[in-house]
């Protein structure tokens, strides 16, 4: 990904994308997806459709776990074959929104394997730990050990590859491909929405239409979503107001050509200049190595950034409405468990209405790049499973998108770019 065709990609879709695309998300086109056994569920569905006022007709009541975790086996038969049931049944407007609720898993495993299976890779395993005993040998000879070395090398990535290691999914990622009968289940699938998949599009696996915008409402407490859906209608009547945080950790590059890590602590900085282009909200840019610290961000409205793994930095005192997420690899494995500090758990606790993280290990491309999420965000037209879902390099992947999916903050807002 380069900046500078993101960036040109971003400003034609401020400008020009609003009129006669096919986004807009209106309420008639978005599907709730409920776990009968969870009475939360429901209940928190109800009352997210009579504020939104989406038609009676648009829920799905699925028999599953309400764990975080789920097996391949129950995530085919217990809620993507009843819901492809459902859309091939329907007949109303197009649904091109899921809303999943309190109650369903966050994660879907790898398919099982079999017997077989994982007996050639216990094998494996075996043969890789003599191979690695060896190595401890002195005597070895240099060239004796370069052999023994590549050789375990190659033996651990059979073993990671048979073991489906990269074929576990949030179910959010997943369930967004359910009009798509086939797919590869390895690593990811470039998502055609993305806006730096643009100029590719004919080129990739999906076609836009074989994929559904997904967003979630969940968090460590019924209370806690009945207040994100509470406080997203409160801010786009009112306007989301407060501060802008960007925590970069170096400054910015002269550099064009960056990867990985680099990559997005530019797009930080540049998420930051976009804010400063096309909002009034005051904006925060930290170049520190140090995170924000505890009372350094009052009125909090939008924030991003890295890298705290796992451990919330409660620097924050959150405007109702407010949107952020953290950049690391750990923060939405639990939304439930007592204790822990993960940030989209802790984010939500704190008051914010909307965040996205991943469910296991997404590399750090398997983020929203920074500077289209809170671009479109504030450019009022996208609501925000779009501005997730243009900004979002991946799918079948580890992220999820925590909020009402057609929230706006900026929907009154006009932005003046030039």
């Amino acid at each position: 990904m380069k900046y500078n065709v993101l960036l040109c990609v971003f400003i034609f879709l401020l400008c020009f994308g609003g009129a006669g695309a096919s986004l807009a998300l209106q309420p008639e086109e978005i599907l709730l997806i409920v776990n009968q056994n969870n009475p939360s569920s429901i209940e928190l569905a109800e009352y997210y459709r009579n504020k939104r006022q989406i038609p009676a007709t648009h829920l799905l009541i699925v028999d599953m776990t309400d764990q975080e975790d789920c097996s391949r086996k129950e995530y085919r038969q217990q809620l993507l074959e009843p819901l492809r049931r459902y859309l091939a049944r329907w007949q109303g407007p197009q649904i091109r929104c899921l809303l999943l609720f309190y109650g369903l898993p966050l994660r879907v495993a790898a398919p099982e394997l079999p017997h077989q299976q994982w007996r050639k890779i216990e094998d494996l395993k075996h043969t890789k730990k003599q191979l690695d005993w060896q190595l401890e040998n002195r005597e070895l000879t240099a060239e004796q050990r370069r052999q023994r070395e590549i050789k375990s090398a190659q033996l651990g990535k059979q073993i990671e590859r048979l073991s489906l290691h990269n074929q576990g999914a949030a179910v959010d990622s997943e369930i967004a491909l359910v009009l798509k009968e086939s797919y590869p289940l390895e690593k990811w699938v470039p998502n055609p929405f993305f806006a730096g998949f643009q100029s590719q599009q004919g080129k990739l696996l999906l076609n836009k239409d074989r994929v559904m915008f997904v967003s979630r409402l969940d968090g460590p407490t019924p209370e806690i979503v009945t207040r994100m859906i509470d406080d997203s209608l409160q801010a786009e009547q009112s306007g989301l107001a407060g501060n802008a945080y960007f925590d970069a950790r170096w400054k910015l590059p002269d550099k064009k050509k960056l990867q990985g890590y680099a990559l997005y602590d530019a797009s930080i900085h540049r998420a930051a200049a976009v804010t400063e282009k096309i909002s009034s909200l005051p904006v925060f840019l930290d170049q520190r190595e140090q995170l924000f610290q505890p009372g350094e961000a009052p009125q909090a409205a939008l924030y991003c950034g890295w890298y705290s793994l796992g451990q919330y930095v409660d620097a924050f005192d959150w405007q109702p409405g407010a949107v952020g997420y953290h950049i690391a690899s750990s923060e939405c494995t639990t939304l439930k468990k007592t204790g822990s500090q993960v940030w989209c758990k802790r984010l939500l606790e704190d008051g914010v209405a909307a965040t996205v993280g991943p469910v296991a290990e997404p590399y750090v491309q398997g983020f929203p790049v920074p500077e289209l999420f809170f671009g479109f965000l504030q450019d009022g037209y996208y609501t925000l499973a779009e501005s997730y879902f243009l900004s979002t390099p991946f799918l079948s992947w580890q992220m999820i998108l925590l909020g009402d999916p057609l929230y706006r903050p900026f929907r009154n807002y006009s932005p003046q770019i030039y």
